[in-house]
């Protein structure tokens, strides 16, 4: 592992996971709401057998870079957030100037990746967005589901065995997610507020987007995210309407949110990894943007 400073002085930290040769790609994990880095080491040493070195940091209010409490992102906290995975990008970039970068965003993180990809354009040569919706709509039907946002993701799962089945078919993987003590919390209010007007706003309209820029997303038509897969139609619909021309969009029949801890996260992986060799094949590291 190792840290860095983030431009408001907090210290990030960031998982590193090395393949034995030397890499021929790097990928870097953002991961989701209410977890950690850690929980992606799995997929990491299967990226390594592949060859690429991966990077994951612990986003600000989340494990190891959690300063002021579960979820607290501080002042103007999403869009620092981005900029943390940004600044990552930049630091592997400048160790490995001659390779290939794709970005992984998962669920929350994903919805980072989706701003990274119009605010910090040129980082990446590739972006792959899991478990991933059309931001605006989605906290549009979950502000109209009550508080009780959980529930309300969970309620398609009855009878409900706890209050994370909409996580994985998986429930070994469900049980690790509860018992984890860096797991299971939602943003606070300001953290909440900046990511809702990024989707109100920015995210809500890509235009702008880099047209040549490979972008993959990666769906479970069970995650309750996307309402029956509405919400991730749309996203893609506003891509293609923004202009990206190297778009792939892969549904998951009986998947739920967390792919890559579902019963079939191996033929998950395989497909990533196929999209990442595609990506790290025909791209190039963009080194004047890093």
């Amino acid at each position: 592992m190792f840290t860095f400073t983030s431009r408001d002085g907090l210290t990030i930290h960031v998982h590193e996971w090395m393949p034995q040769e030397p890499p021929r790609g790097i990928v870097q994990i953002a991961h989701g709401m209410g977890e950690h880095a850690a929980r992606y080491a799995p997929l990491a040493r299967e990226l390594n057998a592949r060859g690429y070195a991966v990077y994951a940091d612990d986003h600000r209010g989340h494990g190891l870079s959690m300063h002021a409490g579960p979820g607290v992102l501080g002042d103007d906290g999403w869009n620092l957030l981005v900029d943390d995975i940004a600044a990552l990008s930049r630091i592997v970039g400048g160790r490995h100037p001659d390779l290939p970068l794709v970005l992984l965003g998962h669920s929350l993180g994903s919805f980072a990746a989706q701003q990274y990809l119009l605010t910090h354009p040129g980082l990446a040569d590739g972006v792959a967005l899991c478990g991933t919706t059309a931001v605006d709509l989605l906290l549009s039907s979950l502000s109209e589901a009550g508080p009780d946002v959980m529930a309300a993701l969970n309620a398609p799962f009855q009878p409900e065995r706890t209050g994370a089945d909409w996580l994985s078919r998986d429930t070994d993987q469900v049980d690790a997610y509860i018992a984890d003590p860096l797991c299971g919390f939602s943003l606070d209010g300001p953290g909440m507020g900046g990511l809702a007007t990024a989707a109100a706003t920015l995210l809500a309209n890509p235009e702008g987007a880099p047209a040549d820029l490979p972008v993959y997303i990666l769906a479970g038509d069970r995650d309750p995210l996307n309402h029956g897969l509405e919400f991730s139609d749309r996203l893609v619909e506003r891509y293609h309407q923004a202009g990206l021309r190297d778009l792939t969009y892969r549904i998951y029949p009986g998947a739920r949110h967390e792919l890559f801890n579902e019963t079939n996260r191996a033929e998950v992986t395989l497909d990533l990894i196929e999209w990442i060799e595609r990506v790290c094949g025909d791209g190039s590291a963009r080194d004047a943007a890093r």
